[in-house]
């Protein structure tokens, strides 16, 4: 099995979000697959077989398959631009959030074409409030929860009890373990900043996260009256994104590093 790692969302090597990918023949059962993530022990592992004219794409973290991630597809696309479809200017996926794109740009930056994600204003929860030891100004439920602060210096600062932070799901009613939190406040050098943690997933924090910039990017365009953004995630790898809201669909940026190539050995 052909096998790829590389840091997604930063212009340098061991920074960003590092994401494994696995190019296959055709899909094996979903036992190996998980074992596979469990093994690489990554936020998320990709798996992707080539159909007609576009790649099916499954995404699986330590814990759990995931119904959407951003990193490890911006770090598909560029394993295949450069290794399999070399001339292609676009690639489409198939997934379990719908059909997905990414294409080239200038200066090695990939565009991802990812859905929105609106959020809805709902009363703080007791159990974030307590596992942040910070009460956020707003909170919003989307497929992740959303948590909105005054300054960047409260988010990178915030140091999560996740025993605690696990109980939001029965809080929250939230339908499965397949969500994270997003904390985020306006940037100093960006236009808002993030972090990400999804300790029911698997993943305390997400290092770069492009999922939550499905709901990032729709909420601080509204807030800042601009459709173009730029994003900066602080967790202690930090990245970098560039964002377009276009309605019920967004952009987001990013360059990609690349770490191995070689191949992971299955027994028969």
């Amino acid at each position: 099995m052909r096998y790829f790692a590389v840091d997604v969302f930063t212009e340098r090597l061991f920074g960003g979000n590092p994401a494994g990918i696995c190019l296959l023949d055709s899909w094996p059962g979903d036992a190996l697959l998980q074992g596979i993530a469990a093994e690489n022990n990554l936020s998320e592992t990709a798996f992707l077989v080539k159909q007609d004219g576009y790649w099916d794409l499954r995404w699986f973290s330590p814990k759990m398959e995931v119904d959407l991630c951003g990193h490890a597809t911006m770090g598909s696309a560029y394993v295949l631009f450069n290794f399999v479809e070399r001339d292609a200017q676009e690639l489409s996926f198939k997934t379990a959030s719908g059909a997905l794109s990414v294409t080239r740009g200038e200066g090695g930056m990939l565009w991802m074409d990812f859905p929105a994600r609106t959020a809805e204003p709902v009363p703080a929860y007791l159990s974030l409030t307590e596992a942040f030891g910070a009460v956020p100004d707003e909170t919003y439920r989307s497929a992740d929860l959303l948590l909105v602060f005054n300054d960047e210096e409260t988010v990178e600062g915030l140091s999560p009890d996740f025993a605690t932070l696990r109980k939001v799901k029965e809080e929250a009613s939230m339908p499965s373990d397949n969500f994270g939190v997003i904390a985020t406040a306006p940037g100093r050098e960006s236009d808002f900043v993030s972090r990400f943690f999804a300790p029911n997933l698997g993943v305390d924090e997400d290092p770069v996260t492009g999922r939550a910039h499905c709901v990032l990017t729709p909420y601080w365009s509204a807030r800042l009256g601009k459709k173009s953004l730029t994003a900066r995630q602080l967790s202690a790898r930090r990245g970098q994104l560039w964002c377009e809201d276009c309605g019920e669909r967004v952009r987001i940026g990013g360059k990609v590093q690349l770490y191995l190539s070689g191949a992971i050995e299955i027994s028969s």
